[in-house]
Parts: C-alpha cells; structure tokens; sequence
C-alpha cells in the first residue's frame, strides 16, 4: 500500500518528520541509572560522509527525501511554523466513505478551551468494541488530528475499533499544563461516553506517534494518577519522551541524523516546556522521562528505529517500565529513521511494524 493510499502523501509525512518538520505534522524515558546515563551523555561524533550508508537498503528511497526536505527547512524557528502548518493541513487525505468520522466538541475546564476530537469508526448496536485514544504528532508544535483522520480510518477498520483523536492547542500557543488538560479531558469523556459510542470501557488504550508518543505517555502517566479511567495499553510509537535528548545527552552519528534533529528536539521540548530543554527549570509533570516512578502504568509497546534520535531514551523508558514489573514489548528496527513507517510505508520493515503494533493492541484487547 502507497503513503497516499494510507491516507497520506509521501511529501506531507516526511515533512511531519524530517530534519525540520519541512511543512508538516509527525516530528524521547529518562536513563535509569547512572551507568546508561554516562553512555548517554556524549558529545556526538562526526558526521557520516554518507548519512545512507546506516540506513537499510529498503528505506533509503525515502531517507533521500528525507534529507533533501531537511537541508531546505533546517534550521526549524519561529517564522517558519506558520507556513509549515498551513502547507501540512492542505495535504490531508480524502476520508474514506465507508468508515464514520464525527467532530465534537469536548469540554476542557473553566480556564481552557473547548477541544475538537474526531470520532472515528463509532458505531451502533452491535457487542461492544475496544478503543484507541489518540494523540498526534508534530514535534510538538506542528501536526493536527484532522490531518491523520484518513490513517486513522484505516487503522481502526483494521482493528475493528474506535478511535478518538484529539486536536490538542500547539506550542508554544500552549504549554504543556493546556495540553495535557485536554488530551485527558478527551480521554475521561471517551470513558463517560462509552456506551453511546459501542465502546467497552474496559479496553481502552492510548497511542500515538512521535511528540504523540511523549503525550500519549503522558496521558497514561496522567490517568493512573487520577484513577478515573483504567487503560489496558500505552502504544508508544517512536515516542519523543526526553527533553534531555539534543540538549545535555547528544546521541554519537548516525543516530539522528536522519530526520527528526537535536536541533528540532530543543526547539520543540522548549516550546512545550517554556523552559532551556536540559535544565533544571523544566517541570517534571511535562516529560515522561523525568517522572519519578513507571509504578502502576498499563502496558506498554514501544516501537523505534535503530537510527531514530529518540531511539536511546525510548529504550531507556522500556527498560524502567521493564524494571518497575510493567509488562512492555521493545521493538528496534534496524536501520530504520524517524517515522520510516509512514515515509516508506510499502517497505518490508514497515509492513512489519505495522503489524507489530497492531498485534500489540489486539493483544491488549483480548486479553
């Protein structure tokens, strides 16, 4: 299946995910120990002479792309995030007709806004089916879930679920305090609304893909504190989980040099956070790699390529849910960049982690 035909052209995703987020959407746990932390803590090393030599031979028709996008837009700033949107929102896929999507408005809190969610694949009657809620990607200042509505449709008929994805307020229009609010405030009226929407409360995950990754995460973080709404999955795809990552821990070449950069990291970590990515001023509520204990969290499947920049601290995280008796699956695709998946998605390796997650969540849903 072509990147159009998953409901996303090839330019729009890289641009999601290369170098400096060329005019799109999809753009990292905190290293447990002192040991990995010293691994960590490098100054990176020199480029390569060829950034393909590490990458695997099937992806490297995209990876091109990828760098030519990246050598045009980077560095990612301030002027550029305005027209990066509006390029990325008018690429979006045609819907499918067969698979129902629904824009409601969802109720935040007396001091934030009103949040738009898409309700994809809600069906009446019928035994009551899982849940997916779902957070975009877009390095965190980029992206939109109106975007992701067609993938989505494909996702959930493979699935036969539902999916609500949420259309969270962007950095540095907001903090990560408004965001958070709304994600959560979207995933306990999934709950609440549950029958109305053929759901089974009872399985219920959270998924999304790079900065949807960290929010996703956050969610689950969130939602086991509040005890409100139970989660059988946390589905972490190359998730952006440490703002340490690209500031005070630069990973040794060839990992991130492809795509998503340090660069791009700091730039999206400080919008988010309001504060120098690294330092001691960043609030631990807003990075999943600094909250204090992995306790209590649902399980978890974490997916990344070997080459991706957030492919060290995404191991790092499932190795402290690992350690904290969280059941957690790991997947590291070799010579794979920054949503590879999405970027090449005919690839062998793609079909493979495609599958992987799938079979996570239907794991998660049967168990």
């Amino acid at each position: 299946m072509t990147a159009r035909e998953q409901g996303i052209g090839r330019r729009q995703f890289i641009t999601r995910s290369a170098g400096a987020m060329a005019a799109g959407v999809v753009a990292a746990g905190a290293v447990a120990h002192s040991g990995l932390a010293s691994a960590l803590s490098v100054a990176p090393s020199a480029p390569l002479a060829d950034p393909l030599l590490a990458v695997a031979p099937q992806l490297r028709e995209g990876a091109r792309t990828v760098i030519t996008m990246g050598r045009a837009m980077s560095p990612l700033t301030m002027p550029k995030l305005a027209p990066m949107r509006e390029t990325a929102n008018k690429m979006a896929a045609p819907l499918l007709p067969d698979v129902p999507v629904a824009e409601r408005r969802i109720p935040v809190s007396a001091t934030i806004s009103d949040v738009t969610v898409y309700v994809i694949n809600a069906k009446s009657g019928g035994a009551p089916r899982p849940a997916i809620l779902h957070t975009h990607g877009g390095g965190m200042v980029m992206g939109s879930a109106r975007a992701e509505r067609r993938y989505l449709q494909e996702f959930a008929r493979d699935l036969d679920c539902v999916i609500v994805s949420v259309e969270y307020t962007l950095a540095p229009e907001a903090r990560y305090t408004s965001s958070v609010a709304e994600n959560y405030a979207a995933l306990r009226w999934l709950h609440r609304s549950a029958a109305d929407l053929g759901v089974d409360p009872r399985r219920l995950a959270v998924m999304g893909e790079s900065a949807g990754g960290g929010h996703a995460a956050l969610l689950a973080i969130r939602a086991r504190d509040g005890g409100e709404v139970p989660l059988v999955a946390q589905i972490l795809v190359y998730p952006m989980l440490d703002d340490r990552t690209g500031s005070t821990r630069l990973p040794p070449a060839p990992i991130g040099t492809l795509g998503w950069d340090a660069q791009a990291n700091r730039f999206g970590w400080q919008a988010l956070l309001g504060a120098e990515p690294g330092s001691r001023s960043v609030p631990i509520a807003g990075v999943p790699a600094r909250v204090p204990s992995v306790a209590g969290l649902p399980p978890a499947f974490i997916g990344v390529g070997s080459i991706d920049l957030f492919v060290q601290e995404d191991i790092a995280y499932a190795r402290r849910l690992t350690e904290a008796g969280i059941a957690t699956e790991l997947l590291v695709v070799p010579g794979a960049y920054h949503a590879f998946d999405r970027v090449v998605p005919e690839a062998e390796l793609s079909r493979m982690f495609a599958g992987a997650m799938r079979a996570a969540l239907r794991r998660a849903f049967t168990a």
